[in-house]
Parts: structure tokens; C-alpha cells; sequence
């Protein structure tokens, strides 16, 4: 199963871990990054993550996220048609970095596009008709396992 994470999920460790969810979002990174290793799923990184992720200004974070990246197996890039798609996902209110992720998402054929962020969700959910990949949240595919092919 090819999995591409938006960069919300990466940055889950580094968050502040007092609040229920945050802990739990990050043990399910945690767990899905064990999965990659063991070629359960295979990771699917992109140029946008690439460009976000360097827009960090914590060096730390941005150095530690750079080697979960490298656990990737497929990279897809980014071409002029690709931002073109971003430009019609835009329009359906997803902003420029998520419209991008998405339209990468579509190009490379993942199998899903796990997120930790509910506007992302909410927003597939009601434009699913005309987006080319499963948008999931992160607790929901952890949940769901192997039942979601």
C-alpha cells in the first residue's frame, strides 16, 4: 500500500504532546513509520514536502523530518501540469500547499493521503467526486489498518 503523508503528520512528534489527540496522532505516526520500515507501506515523499519542510525555521525539526522523508521508496515532482491541478483544487478551498500535496498525491496513484488536519478531510469529503485520491485522516487509516484496500 503506497502512502503519501502531508507534512502536518511529521511535524505531529515535535507538537505539543499535552493534549489527547496530538499523543495520540503521534504514536500513529510512530506506528505507520514502522510500518514503512518493515515494507508494509511503502512511502511516497514529493517536492512539495521537500519545499515545506525547508520553510521550517526550527533547524531541529527540519533536519529530523528530513530523514523521515528519506524513508521514502517513490518521489514524485513537481511539473507544470501538476500546479495547474493545484490551481483547480484551490478553487475548491484547499490552500496552495494542500491543493499541491493533492494534486502529487494524484500523480504518483497513492493509495491514500493521510492528514492530520480536519479542513483537509472535510474539504475532499465534500468535493470527493472530483479529487483522484483518498484523503484519510491519520487516526481514522491507523484504525481502519488493513481493511481499507
Amino acid at each position: 500500500m503506497r502512502i503519501y503523508l502531508d507534512l502536518c503528520v511529521y511535524n505531529r512528534p515535535f507538537d505539543y504532546q499535552g493534549q489527547e489527540r496530538v499523543g495520540l496522532e503521534t504514536e500513529a505516526f510512530i506506528f505507520l513509520l514502522e510500518y514503512v520500515e518493515k515494507g508494509i507501506y511503502t512511502l511516497v515523499n514529493s517536492a512539495a514536502l521537500i519545499y515545506e519542510n525547508n520553510l521550517n525555521p526550527d533547524l531541529q525539526r527540519r533536519d529530523r523530518i528530513s530523514t523521515y522523508l528519506q524513508l521514502a521508496k517513490e518521489y514524485i515532482s513537481g511539473e507544470d501540469f501538476d500546479f495547474e491541478r493545484a490551481i483547480v483544487l484551490r478553487r475548491r478551498g484547499f490552500s496552495d500547499m494542500d491543493a499541491l500535496h493533492i494534486a502529487l498525491s494524484e500523480k504518483g496513484q497513492v493509495d491514500f493521503f493521510i492528514t492530520c488536519d480536519d479542513r483537509i478531510v472535510n474539504l475532499y469529503k465534500k468535493n470527493i467526486q472530483s479529487i483522484n485520491v483518498k484523503v484519510i485522516s491519520l487516526l481514522e487509516f491507523v484504525s481502519k489498518g488493513g481493511e481499507m484496500r
